[in-house]
């Protein structure tokens, strides 16, 4: 593709296409600054009858060209470069269309070089659909039998260090020949598998699976056991998803002769803007985005020696209309019901998730059944969570030197590198965040799912443009940013959260508020309490935070922090609940300790919710 020159960029146009529907938006500059024009959508077109992708994005541009009242399209193609005031200068696109990108990995260990393959993956923009290794505990027919089932779109292959043995690696080759894989999509084309591993193995691994396959060798993932080395074999992945997968879809050869930029999937082009802002801001992100299948989790955390490691996840079982009942299953009743401000029996609970299931694109029209829904959402995006942290760790099988400074630290090789009392900003997205009726719903589910710790801003995703955001990054970080900030992010405000644990009605944080004008206030506040000072976006205020002995705000426990609070469409939200948060077992005290809450924070109608 042609390089592509930001100065001369004034319109750009961005699809994402997602496996039900298909987004498009409009960017244009305006008075110097890149800003959010139009925004409109139209039903994915990739599987029968219409068995075409475009077709799909055509519909979606149209919308978009009739709410701004110019052409963008003529016929069936978008005019570029833009002329007058017709066509736009760039257009791009990502996609998770026909299911998204599906793969297998395998590694020798499956603690070490398999999860670093699962990393990369992710990282990438996949769903990984299961890993092999050798000590994985299966037979190698049954390992053969799972890659024939499962039949992914690619095979990351990794394992042994640069110079190492080569056997176990060689063995996973042959398991890998054994089986013969067939690709998901088209019945002409080799399955790409991408090779990974100690470089001394690279000829016998083409001898293996050079006539079986369509071979990608690159550098190894983990070239010495302490060092990760995942970009290349990211790269590697995307490439071969654009050549080999996508272009077997129906009408995306057709799509990609359009973009100027190559397609992304779209959840490696969500880490994109991720990973660009944390960078750019020198800040530890969490970012989630829940949908009706899957629940996708991304954070940038620093590690031991304060480089940004950058994560991903796929919960490929948590979601809110496909997947609820698995929600529902790993959660289990009592976490379900706990969240609920009255009573339900287990036969209705389970009525309502079936319905759900079979009519994945309803809404909730009734508060009992809104309420009902973001009570399934904190708990599949806590156990998407837990799933998470589980994966962003250390490298693990390292020898490390260690100090006595080193036994009091908690970032060791293996544990998770996702430390929330440093977390800067939590941001949400998908349909049961986004959509929710009221910003302070979206807020609190998230508290509720995530339990930030400390000082944590929280935001959302407004129209889920951050795939789009994502892909335009690669070209023109300004434009990016800029619609990112100002069009993308609703800024909820910032959570003060202090750890520890003690019983409701202690007092534990005292605030001292200095505000610009230099006025002051001071506001104590109990244990179990869940309270909103209003503040809008862009207001600030200093505070000096004192807990008391037995927690911790972020200094150290009784230690007190002085920290500005910035304010949004929420306000400042002071959550003295403890971590975890307490919600009494009891079907009255819980009751009455969920209406507190709700009421305190105006989060429902309680008159409605007491009604019920």
């Amino acid at each position: 593709m042609e390089k592509i020159n930001p100065s001369k960029v004034n319109s750009i146009l961005a699809t994402d296409c997602g496996s039900t529907t298909t987004k498009c938006i409009l960017i244009e500059k305006k008075d110097d600054e890149y800003r959010l024009v139009a925004r409109g959508e139209a039903p994915t077109t990739v599987e029968a009858p219409v068995e075409d992708v475009t077709r799909g994005v055509l519909n979606a541009v149209s919308e978009v060209q009739e709410l701004v009242g110019r052409p963008i399209l003529d016929g069936d193609r978008i005019m570029k470069p833009k002329k007058e005031d017709r066509g736009v200068d760039l257009y791009i696109s990502t996609s998770s269309a026909g299911g998204g990108l599906q793969m297998m990995v395998a590694g020798v260990v499956k603690t070490m070089t398999c999860e670093s393959a699962a990393r990369a993956a992710l990282g990438a923009g996949a769903i990984v659909m299961d890993s092999i290794a050798t000590n994985d505990g299966r037979l190698a027919h049954e390992q053969i039998e799972k890659i024939r089932n499962l039949r992914p779109d690619m095979i990351l292959l990794s394992g042994g260090i640069d110079g190492g043995t080569t056997k176990h690696v060689v063995k996973l080759a042959q398991i890998i020949a054994a089986a013969d894989p067939r690709p998901r999509l088209g019945i002409s084309y080799q399955l790409p598998v991408i090779y990974a591993g100690n470089i001394k193995a690279h000829d016998e691994v083409k001898r293996i699976l050079g006539d079986k396959v369509s071979l990608d060798i690159t550098e190894n993932l983990r070239p010495i056991l302490e060092e990760e080395n995942l970009m290349p074999a990211r790269q590697k992945i995307q490439v071969q998803f654009l050549e080999h997968v996508m272009a077997q879809a129906p009408g995306y050869k057709k799509l990609m002769a359009w973009t100027d930029v190559d397609i992304m999937p779209t959840p490696g082009a969500v880490g994109a803007i991720i990973q660009r802002i944390s960078d750019r801001d020198n800040i530890t992100v969490v970012g989630v985005d829940i949908g009706g299948a899957t629940t996708d989790v991304f954070s940038v955390f620093k590690d031991a020696d304060l480089n940004s490691i950058f994560n991903r996840s796929v919960s490929a079982n948590l979601g809110m209309s496909y997947s609820i009942s698995n929600v529902v299953s790993e959660a289990g009743m009592e976490n379900i019901m706990r969240w609920l401000p009255f009573d339900l029996d287990e036969r209705e609970i389970r009525n309502r998730v079936k319905n759900k299931m079979i009519r994945p694109t309803s809404i909730p029209y009734l508060l009992q059944a809104l309420v009902f829904e973001q009570a399934v959402a904190r708990e599949a995006l806590r156990l998407s969570f837990i799933q998470h942290k589980s994966l962003a760790v250390g490298l693990k099988g390292i020898q490390q030197s260690r100090t006595i400074s080193d036994v009091f630290s908690q970032k060791t090789g293996g544990e998770t590198l996702v430390d929330m009392i440093g977390l800067d900003i939590i941001i949400g997205s998908g349909g049961v965040l986004s959509h929710a009726p009221r910003n302070v719903q979206t807020a609190i589910m998230m508290i509720d799912s995530f339990f930030p710790e400390g000082i944590t801003m929280l935001a959302k995703d407004s129209i889920f443009m951050m795939p789009q955001l994502g892909v335009l990054a690669q070209v023109h970080p300004e434009a990016a940013t800029q619609v990112f900030e100002k069009d993308c992010l609703i800024m909820f405000g910032t959570c003060v959260a202090p750890v520890g644990v003690d019983k409701d009605g202690k007092k534990c944080i005292s605030i001292s508020f200095t505000r610009k004008d230099g006025t002051t206030f001071q506001q104590d506040y109990k244990t179990g309490e869940l309270n909103i000072i209003p503040m809008a976006e862009g207001e600030e205020v200093t505070a000096i935070i004192k807990p008391v002995r037995k927690f911790d705000i972020g200094a150290g426990r009784g230690i007190e922090l002085e920290t500005t609070l910035k304010g949004g469409s929420v306000g400042v939200i002071v959550d003295t609940r403890c971590r975890p948060i307490n919600v009494p077992k009891g079907k009255t005290a819980r009751i009455e300790k969920l209406f507190q809450w709700y009421q305190s924070t105006n989060m429902y109608d309680i008159s409605r919710l007491k009604s019920i």
